[in-house]
């Protein structure tokens, strides 16, 4: 399985990005997949996930009501909608897959993660 993610870039507080995941090398519909950010000097932290099955989508109480995830499986692609972003969202993203996950806001139930893309939010 291979992640690619793109979309961060250099945004003003209370802007939006789109941060996009694209999966390849395995069975896109089998795979829970993950958004991740690790700000410096911190640890890396749970930020939405979207299940492989199901309409279920989770977030952190943080980022709820702000970010939306969704799924596109003919694309095999997984967004990250940020609205109202806050310096504090300022991070390095990461998507990550994985399969029979039970606990989606753990970074060791997945184990694939792409190279993440930089998020910056000026103030």
């Amino acid at each position: 399985v291979q992640l690619q993610a793109s979309g961060g870039g250099l945004v003003q507080a209370r802007g939006s990005l789109r941060l996009s995941c694209k999966f390849s090398g395995g069975s896109f519909n089998w795979h829970t997949i993950g958004w991740f950010r690790q700000a410096p000097g911190k640890e890396r932290e749970f930020v939405a996930g979207t299940p492989w099955r199901g309409e279920n989508k989770y977030s952190t109480d943080v980022v709820k009501g702000r970010f939306t995830v969704s799924r596109d499986n003919a694309k095999t692609t997984v967004y990250l909608q940020m609205n109202s972003l806050q310096p504090d969202d300022t991070a390095m993203y990461y998507c990550a897959a994985g399969r029979n996950i039970v606990v989606i806001n753990t970074t060791r139930a997945y184990d694939s993660w792409g190279q993440g893309t930089q998020v910056t939010v000026s103030s």
